[in-house]
């Protein structure tokens, strides 16, 4: 056998098996053969067991950088903020789950992207092994690309939100939030696509990602109840801002849910009907309801106790037709009308 007829049989850069039959056969198209089934074969297997590996190492790569931008040397170099943060705020174990759920959902996601992004190009390599022209069919796969990517706008766009959404942190289950101003309530899933919230009347709603342009999260990190409280023009303020410290240090004493000392900001508005005094008190996550709930009642009977009183809107009210019997009788004495009172 001569190089020239092996050249001939194999080609230029002749194959192990192609090389081993025409050696043992001399037989041109038992080698061609040899070389495609036997050859291409072993070759798309090689090409499979590295995509699996490269898969694997990608998978543990992600997971891994998701794992250190949440704790490690991110929050390594945010400690002397935490050290000054109140106990109440740090981490704790309903925030970790919370974290691990962003974690997981992240990873989910990203290693599916990267998993068929590395099949797909193994597969195109494993075609291409196999002598199958590889032009046509990335022409055709950039069409289709182009023609899905056209008619799925608005679900790729639901997905690149969903993306921002987990990447960023911007609400997560169990966050009271307030979605462009037009829906609010407790976020009960958040999904790539979708946001599934319970407004306070048990409604649910399905928001579209892709629709939320602006997100009020109520209950992210700390809140805060915020309490205008009204009383009579005739009260002395100074009182009543004692009573109303009082009371409220008296709950912060008592409920743990409240972070800090609370804050009299004092007189907040003068109103047609009272002195509106603000009250704010800085509470855990979602727990603002019930301390300005509970703030109210004692606020109520501490003023009722103190002899403050809670105004109440009063108006004065003319009956015409007194008014017109009044205006008779004036005229036929000769008096001058008297001027009429604004109500």
């Amino acid at each position: 056998m001569t190089p020239e007829a092996l050249e001939r049989a194999c080609g230029e850069d002749a194959g192990f098996f192609c090389r081993q039959v025409f050696e043992r056969t001399e037989d041109r198209a038992l080698a061609e053969v040899a070389d495609k089934v036997l050859g291409a074969t072993l070759t798309a297997l090689a090409i499979l067991l590295v995509a699996y590996v490269v898969n694997r190492l990608v998978s543990r790569a992600i997971r891994r950088a998701l794992r250190t931008l949440h704790s490690g040397t991110v929050q390594e170099r945010l400690g002397s903020l935490r050290r000054r943060t109140p106990g109440a705020l740090l981490e704790t174990s309903e925030v970790s789950l919370r974290a691990e759920q962003r974690i997981n959902a992240l990873t989910s996601v990203l290693r599916s992207v990267s998993t068929g992004v590395i099949f797909t190009i193994a597969g195109f390599l494993i075609v291409g092994e196999f002598g199958v022209n590889l032009a046509p069919l990335l022409a055709g796969a950039g069409i289709v690309g182009i023609a899905l990517g056209f008619g799925a706008q608005s679900l790729v766009k639901d997905f690149l939100s969903g993306m921002f959404i987990l990447v960023e942190d911007q609400f997560g289950v169990g966050d009271i939030v307030d979605l462009d101003m037009q829906t609010s309530g407790t976020v009960e899933a958040v999904s790539l696509r979708t946001t599934r919230l319970r407004a306070v009347d048990g409604t649910v709603w399905h928001v579209p990602n892709g629709d939320i342009r602006r997100v009020g999260n109520k209950s992210q990190h700390w809140s805060r109840a915020l309490l205008d409280i009204e009383v009579a023009y005739d009260t002395d303020i100074e009182k009543a801002k004692a009573v109303i410290k009082r009371v409220a240090d008296a709950l912060w004493q008592e409920r743990a849910e409240i972070l800090e000392e609370p804050e009299v900001w004092g007189v907040e508005r003068l109103g047609p009907n009272a002195v509106v005094i603000r009250l704010v008190v800085k509470t855990r996550p979602a727990d603002q309801y019930a301390i300005s709930r509970e703030l109210r009642q004692r606020l109520k009977e501490c003023f009722d106790a103190e002899g403050i009183e809670i105004p109440f809107a009063q108006q004065v009210v003319w009956h015409r037709d007194q008014e017109r019997v009044q205006q008779a009788a004036g005229d036929e004495r000769g008096d001058a009308p008297a001027a009429r009172p604004r109500s």
